[in-house]
């Protein structure tokens, strides 16, 4: 009797490879920068896998955390990760291969489903267009009233993209802008400086702003603006009137005066006179004088005709009484027409006449001054000038031409003017 044996077909499963997630996305990642993401490998069937190569296509994705080769028993798990770092503003796709073999075969059949293909995208996009100011706030402290001050701002275009300015929106009266010409574009990394002028009209505290407005990611930039305004100075100039009196015409004549600050330092400027025959000295223009501090000036009186003359010197500054006049007055008068008279006791001897001699030192040389001689003891010297010392002596002639000695010497002083 033969028995029959059924036939006995044996076989192993295959080992599969399978992955989670099955795709990787990575969404929006700032070029430059990178972001990592995590997935698994597992053998879910029942031949051991050794995992031999495995390639990344696309440059912006880099693999880490597997060493090649190794093997995954069934069940058997291995963790990866994937690095995106776009260069470009750009759709990035891309894909991981893997590829598997069974370890030990008893079907020569038997293969995985080797290799596995991993999807991968991404997106680069720039960053943000950021507008930077320089500074958030600007603070001018205080400024006089008609005066001015002005800071610089600089706008700096942080960010990967260009901005465009469209509007700058100023609040607060006292503040100005100048140097900004809008639309302005900025570039990446690109800057811009603009000056921010306070000239307050007012005493007191002043605050503003200025709203800039872009298509940078912060639209709406604002920069607060403070200062305050202090009330302008007076300035004082004593005495107001300058009265010279009556002076030679063609001499001169000088008189002083001061100028002061009141209430807040003033800077004077200039000064300007109505005639050509006073004239200032003593101060060398801007002159800044402190609320309280004094400066004191000169001027000069040099009449060119005879008859009054009158002029306003007026004081150019920033102080709320600018112009600040002064008045000035003088006279100018012809020189007086100056002699001296002489006369001396007659001689005892017989004389024709005499000589008169002249010097302007005491112990001479002396100068015959008469033309002729003079038959009588008296004469007048009508050539002397004003301000000057003469010394005189005279001499007796008889008929025969004899002159006798000098005479003692008599000495005139001659009057200013």
């Amino acid at each position: 009797m033969t028995w029959g044996c059924p036939a006995l077909n044996a076989s192993v499963a295959t080992g599969q490879l399978t992955v989670n997630p099955t795709s990787i996305s990575f969404g929006e990642v700032l070029v430059g920068n990178s972001q990592t993401q995590s997935g698994t490998l597992t053998n879910s069937n029942g031949t051991n896998l050794t995992i031999s190569q495995v390639w990344v296509s696309g440059i912006e994705f880099q693999l880490s955390g597997l060493g090649l080769p190794f093997s995954l028993a069934p069940g058997q798990s291995a963790t990866f990760n994937v690095t995106f770092t776009p260069t470009t503003s750009a759709s990035v796709v891309g894909a991981i291969s893997v590829t598997a073999i069974v370890s030990s075969s008893q079907d020569s059949n038997i293969n995985s489903n080797s290799p596995l293909s991993i999807p991968l995208s991404g997106t680069g996009i720039s960053p943000p267009s950021v507008l930077q100011p320089t500074s958030s706030s600007l603070s001018f402290g205080s400024v006089q009233v008609g005066n001015s001050t002005t800071q610089s701002e600089t706008l700096t275009n942080s960010g990967g993209s260009s901005v465009s300015i469209t509007q700058a929106n100023l609040s607060g009266s006292a503040f100005s802008v100048s140097g900004l010409n809008l639309p302005l574009t900025l570039i990446p990394g690109q800057s811009f400086t603009f000056g921010v002028v306070f000239a307050p009209n007012s005493a007191g505290s002043v605050t503003g702003s200025i709203s800039v407005v872009s298509n940078a990611s912060n639209s709406t930039l604002t920069i607060s603006l403070g200062g305050t305004g202090t009330a302008a100075g007076q300035l004082v100039v004593t005495p107001t009137t300058l009265d010279f009196g009556s002076i030679v015409v063609g001499t001169t004549t000088s008189l002083t005066g001061t100028l002061s600050a009141t209430g807040s330092s003033v800077t004077v400027s200039s000064a300007t006179s109505n005639s050509s025959e006073f004239t200032l000295s003593g101060l060398s223009f801007p002159v800044t004088l402190a609320a309280g501090q004094s400066a004191s000036f000169t001027f000069t009186f040099r009449p060119q005709a005879s008859g009054t003359d009158t002029a306003s010197i007026s004081f150019i500054s920033n102080a709320s009484n600018s112009p600040t006049v002064e008045s000035l007055t003088g006279s100018g008068v012809l020189s007086p027409l100056h002699s001296v008279d002489l006369s001396w006791s007659p001689s005892t001897s017989a004389v024709v006449g005499y000589n008169i001699y002249r010097c302007g030192a005491s112990d001479g040389p002396y100068a015959k001054i008469n033309s002729a001689l003079n038959a009588t003891t008296a004469y007048t010297d009508n050539t002397v000038q004003a301000g000057l010392t003469y010394y005189y002596v005279t001499t007796a002639v008889d008929a025969g031409g004899v002159e006798s000695v000098y005479s003692n010497q008599a000495q005139a002083e001659v009057p200013t003017p």
